[in-house]
């Protein structure tokens, strides 16, 4: 096999139906752009032609997610080494060659000359099937909390057009008891004939808790409204239904929180992440699904770099100094690391006191919660580097004689 032939880049222009791919060689001439379709033999077909290409071949593509899922495990069923150039990169670095046309030939080149010219592309992570069944499950969980958060505020529309003085009584969003009324008793003429000591037997039989108060709010809220207003007995009906998809839904969430948790926990840095103050099954599934292995991070410092919490130099001659907040980085990373270090802050201990000095010095509420969620990243990045849990007291340090 000639030197030029030790080593070629493969670009893959993902799509939904179909993928271009398309080889170099190490001085950029074009040896292989095809369209394939997005099927297991013709996937198969392409990559063993281009694995007679060269000795070494190194893949990039430009999406990770539903598309890239076969030829993504085709690719590491056949131990292939694969980069990931984003959307981003691959737009700005189009701009760098001849042309304004944009094609999936194109585009496939443009991401195989990024991933020949840059070494620093992240690698993709093979995940384990524990990590794909979380990806499945906690973006199954963010749909039903999505349409609860929409029922529920249909709901409160809807009473507040036809019952206001109730929908004014309760959190419908927290208050479980409130809905369990709603599926029995979701207009003023029905909660003042049942009265309130009918209605708290009624509750206390569906184990409600402090059914006592809320029986009574209810009844204070139909006595304060004596009028029927357009469109009232439909709009009840509506009312008992869509609390009790509410509540039907609640129970999905809790079998799937208890699914989560579980497979969570059989992850082998799930006990880990959980030891840690601020994160529970959820969010630590989150953090799994967001960043793959955590071990694969060289320092903690590319942790927090990938979680846009390192702030980035804008110099330029005399100018130094001047740091400003990135662009590039994984906003669902950075979303779980704010979350557990504002979830640590609320409780006595080391998080809030540093959460507290920092407010101390001036910061904001925001600024205070990201300074500590980089100091976090310290702390779990060292947890996971060697392996153990959690613990307020520091570990004994052997040192060397």
């Amino acid at each position: 096999m000639a030197d030029s032939l030790e080593k070629v880049w493969a670009g893959i222009d993902i799509g939904k139906t179909h993928h271009w791919v398309c080889v170099i060689d190490s001085g950029g001439k074009v040896l292989l752009s095809a369209k394939v379709v997005n099927r297991e033999a013709d996937l198969s077909v392409i990559i063993a032609a281009v694995k007679d290409l060269a000795a070494r071949v190194v893949w990039a593509v430009d999406i990770i997610g539903a598309p890239s899922a076969l030829i993504l495990a085709l690719l590491t069923q056949a131990q292939q080494p694969i980069r990931y150039a984003s959307g981003r990169v691959v737009s700005t670095m189009s701009t760098a060659f001849a042309g304004e046309g944009k094609t999936d030939a194109k585009d496939a080149y443009v991401i195989a000359e990024t991933v020949r010219i840059r070494r620093d592309l992240t690698a993709v992570d093979q995940t384990t099937e524990v990590v794909r069944n979380l990806g499945i499950l906690t973006a199954r969980r963010a749909d039903l909390i999505a349409d609860r958060v929409r029922m529920i505020n249909r709901l409160r529309d809807l009473m507040n057009s036809v019952f206001p003085t109730l929908e004014t009584e309760f959190d419908y969003s927290s208050c479980k008891g409130a809905l369990v009324l709603l599926t029995g008793y979701s207009s003023p003429q029905q909660l003042r004939r049942t009265g309130e000591k009918r209605l708290s037997a009624w509750l206390h039989r569906r184990h409600v808790r402090g059914y006592a108060a809320v029986a009574a709010k209810a009844i204070a809220a139909a006595a304060a409204q004596q009028i029927t207003l357009p469109g009232q007995d439909i709009a009840a009906e509506v009312i008992a239904e869509i609390a009790a998809d509410i509540l039907a839904l609640d129970q999905r969430v809790k079998a799937l929180d208890t699914q989560i948790a579980d497979m969570f926990a059989s992850h082998e840095q799930g006990p880990i992440i959980e030891s840690m103050p601020g994160f529970g099954p959820i969010l630590g599934a989150t953090l799994l699904v967001a960043a793959g292995d955590l071990r694969a991070f060289p320092t903690a410092g590319h942790l927090a770099a990938a979680a846009g919490l390192v702030p980035v130099p804008n110099d330029s001659g005399r100018r130094s100094g001047n740091l400003h907040k990135p662009r590039r980085y994984s906003r669902r990373l950075r979303h779980v690391f704010y979350l557990s270090a504002q979830t640590a802050m609320m409780r006595e201990g080391a998080n809030r006191d540093y959460y507290l000095k920092k407010r101390a010095r001036g910061r904001t509420h925001v600024q205070a919660v990201i300074s500590l969620a980089r100091r976090r990243i310290d702390v779990l990045w060292a947890l996971l580097r060697d392996g153990r849990t959690y613990s307020i007291t520091p570990p004994n340090v052997t040192r060397a004689a």
